[in-house]
């Protein structure tokens, strides 16, 4: 059973830069992909970027946050992170990490891959 934990939300100005991370326990082997979501109000939780775990080398984004968001893990610290920059009101939203057995390149953004899921962080961007 895999638990995830996401800290590092907060309340940011438009232009600004936070780092989510989300610490990860019950791994069995590197054969994950792991994801950050976010949800907005009234909108539905869409893929935001993702990883193949223990393998920084195969990332994928959204098109929204591409350019602007960068994820990374720490395989020492078991450890998911979301490096937010030029940050943006329309980015306010919840964020989830999600972790799902199998390549990330089936269905990255798919919510329905992913059966577990962190509690969320929330991310606030004012203008």
């Amino acid at each position: 059973q895999v638990q995830l934990v996401e800290s590092g939300g907060g309340s940011v100005q438009a232009g600004g830069s936070l780092r989510l991370s989300c610490a990860a326990s019950g791994y069995t082997d590197s054969n994950y992909c792991i994801a950050w979501f976010r949800q907005a109000p009234g909108k539905e939780r869409e893929g935001v970027a993702a990883s193949q775990h223990t393998s920084s080398s195969s990332t994928y984004y959204a098109g929204s946050v591409k350019g602007r968001f960068t994820i990374s893990e720490d395989n020492a610290k078991n450890t998911l992170y979301l490096q937010m920059n030029s940050l943006k009101p329309e980015d306010t939203a919840m964020y989830y990490c999600a972790a799902g057995r199998g390549p990330c390149w089936v269905s990255w953004s798919s919510r329905s891959r992913y059966p577990y899921w962190g509690q969320g962080t929330q991310v606030t961007v004012s203008s």
